[in-house]
C-alpha cells in the first residue's frame, strides 16, 4: 500500500492559495483555457483597428498558448504565465473578459462626441503629437 506523507500530500492537493479572498480552484486549467477563448471570441466584436483589441488579443493568445503547452501541468503554467498562483491568473483572465464586455458597451474605439479643449492632451509641458482638428 502506498501512503503519502503530509508534505507530499500537500504537494498533491493544494488546500489554500494563502491569499485572502482567493479560493483554490478544483480544475483551473480548463477554466482558464475557456476564459481565454471567450475573451478572444468577444474581441472579435471590436474593430481590428482598435489598439485595445490588438493588445489584448496578442496577450490573450500568448497566455492561451502557454496554458495549452503546459499539458495539464499547473506548476508549468504558473511558471510560464508568471502571475503567481494559477487562481490569480484565472482572476486576471476573468477581469479582462469583463473589461472586454465593457469596452464593447462603451464603444471605446469610436471618436469622441465632443472635441477636446485645445492643449487638453498636453502633459508636463510637452507638446502633443496628436491632431486635434
Amino acid at each position: 500500500m502506498f501512503r503519502l506523507t503530509r508534505p507530499l500530500l500537500n504537494q498533491v492537493r493544494k488546500t489554500t492559495t494563502g491569499l485572502t479572498g482567493l479560493s483554490v480552484h478544483h480544475d483551473p486549467l480548463p477554466e482558464l483555457k475557456k476564459t481565454y477563448e471567450s475573451t478572444l471570441a468577444a474581441l472579435s466584436s471590436i474593430p481590428p483597428s482598435s489598439i485595445y483589441r490588438q493588445g489584448v488579443e496578442v496577450l490573450t493568445q500568448r497566455k492561451l498558448n502557454i496554458v495549452q503547452a503546459a499539458n495539464g501541468s499547473i506548476a508549468e503554467a504558473e511558471k510560464q504565465l508568471d502571475e503567481g498562483h494559477i487562481e490569480e491568473s484565472l482572476d486576471i483572465a476573468q477581469d479582462e473578459l469583463s473589461l472586454v464586455s465593457k469596452m464593447i458597451e462603451w464603444k471605446a474605439w469610436e471618436p469622441l462626441e465632443e472635441k477636446p479643449e485645445p492643449r487638453q492632451w498636453q502633459y508636463f509641458g510637452k507638446e502633443s503629437t496628436a491632431s486635434t482638428s
